[in-house]
Parts: structure tokens; sequence; C-alpha cells
């Protein structure tokens, strides 16, 4: 069993910052990349930024300068620190981690329930 979970969402005026955070718990032998993607009503789900076990990161030009992504392997977790916020920032923001399980070393991606982010004055 493995648990992906955001917390760390909520409103903020253009202009501002939030860092939402992810966890991930549970029969976990190591963590490969973790990420967070967005996705608006009626959307695809989008990609935001990646992180590797190593630390190199990725970033969608949308965000870029403004997002920065960490991780603390020892804990596993990952954040996402957002700058200088726009609306069109707003979206449910989702967790994603591509964990390697305990046991039978299962390989798949594990997503968190998504936090929401608000950016309006």
């Amino acid at each position: 069993q493995v648990l992906v979970v955001e917390a760390g969402g909520g409103s903020v005026q253009p202009g501002g910052s939030l860092r939402p955070s992810c966890a991930a718990s549970g029969s976990i032998y190591s963590i490969n990349a973790m990420g967070w993607h967005r996705q608006t009503p009626g959307k695809q789900r989008d990609l935001v930024a990646t992180i590797t076990s190593g630390g190199s990161a990725k970033y969608a030009d949308s965000v870029k300068d403004r997002f920065s992504i960490s991780r603390d392997n020892a804990k596993n977790t990952v954040n996402l620190q957002m700058n200088d916020l726009k609306p069109e920032d707003t979206a449910v923001y989702y967790c994603v981690a591509n964990i390697v399980t305990a046991g039978w070393g299962k390989i798949q991606d594990y997503w968190g329930q998504g936090t929401q982010v608000t950016v309006s004055s």
C-alpha cells in the first residue's frame, strides 16, 4: 500500500506565493522522479515540474523562473515553491511519484488526490 498526499494549496492574490507539499508513504523501496501536474475543468492534466532522485529539475515554460521544485529523499517529500502567481495558475495541483514498491519491486506512478490553488483579486 502506497499513499501520496498533498497539502498547502489555497487562495492568494496575483503576485502572491504558495508552497504546496507532497509526501509519499507506505511500502516504498525507492522513488524515482517526483513531480507536479495541474488541471482545470474540461482540460487535460498538464505537467508543471518534475525532479529526479538526483535533483535534476524540469519546468513547463509557463512557470519557469516563477516556480521551484525541491525534494527530500530521506523523507519522501516534494515541494513546489510558487512565486509571482497569476490568475492563469488557478488549477487543481496533483503530485505524482514514480515508486518502486518494497517486496515485489513493482514500478508505477502514484498520484495524490489534488490540492486547489486559486489566484484571484
